[in-house]
C-alpha cells in the first residue's frame, strides 16, 4: 500500500535496536481516518464472506482491528495479556515471546468468545519475529475455529517472522512489508 510506505518514511523512525516508530498514526496516536483507509485495503486483499470474528493482541493492535470490525460489521475480540477478574470461564492460553516488551507473555482469551463455529480473521498492526501472531494463531487452533486470513498493517521484513509463516502455509498480506531500516531510510518490499 503506497500510502502506507509513505506515511512511514515521512514520519516513521528508526530507534536503537531496529525498532521502527510509527506511533504518530499507527498504535499510540491515532489517525483513524487512514486507518479506515487500511481497513478498506484488507477488504480488498481478503475474503470476508463467512469471517464471523476479528481476533487481535493487546494493546496496539486493538484500534485497527477495531476500526476493521467497525466497517466490515463483524465482531472483534482481541487476546489479554494479563487476566482480569472479569473474564469468566475458560480460557485459550498462549505464550509468546514479545519483541517490543524482551519478556514472555501470556495472550489469554475467554472460551465465551471464539469456537468452532467461527471463521477468524487476524488483524494487527506488526508483525516483527511473528510470536504475537503465532499466538494467536494457537488460539485460534485451540477454539477449533478456522483461520480466515492474517492482515499486517507493517511488517519488519528483516526479521522473517512473516516469512517463516508463509512457508509454513499461514495466509499472511502485509501492506507494507520493511526489508530494511537504518540510518539511510527504509526500504521496502516490492510485491
Amino acid at each position: 500500500m503506497k500510502q502506507l510506505q509513505q506515511r512511514i518514511c515521512r514520519e516513521g523512525k528508526i530507534l536503537p535496536g531496529n525498532i521502527v516508530k510509527v506511533d504518530g498514526f499507527l498504535n499510540h496516536r491515532i489517525d483513524a481516518k487512514f486507518m479506515g483507509e487500511i481497513a478498506d485495503e484488507f477488504a480488498r486483499q481478503f475474503d470476508l464472506s463467512g469471517v464471523t470474528k476479528i481476533l487481535t493482541a493487546e494493546a496496539s493492535g486493538i484500534a485497527l482491528a477495531a476500526i476493521c470490525a467497525y466497517k466490515y460489521d463483524i465482531p472483534m475480540v482481541f487476546a489479554k495479556k494479563a487476566k482480569s477478574d472479569n473474564i469468566e470461564g475458560g480460557l485459550y492460553r498462549s505464550d509468546i515471546f514479545s519483541y517490543t516488551y524482551h519478556k514472555s507473555v501470556t495472550l489469554i482469551c475467554s472460551q465465551q468468545w471464539i469456537d468452532k463455529h467461527d471463521r477468524v480473521l487476524i488483524i494487527d498492526d506488526f508483525l516483527a519475529n511473528g510470536q504475537a501472531i503465532r499466538g494467536l494463531i494457537d488460539i485460534v487452533q485451540q477454539a477449533g475455529a478456522t483461520l480466515a486470513g492474517i492482515g499486517i498493517a507493517v511488517e519488519k521484513g528483516f526479521q522473517h517472522g512473516g516469512d517463516a509463516l508463509r512457508e509454513e502455509g499461514y495466509p499472511i498480506k502485509s501492506l507494507a512489508i520493511i526489508d530494511q531500516a537504518d540510518e539511510n531510510g527504509f526500504v521496502f518490499r516490492e510485491d
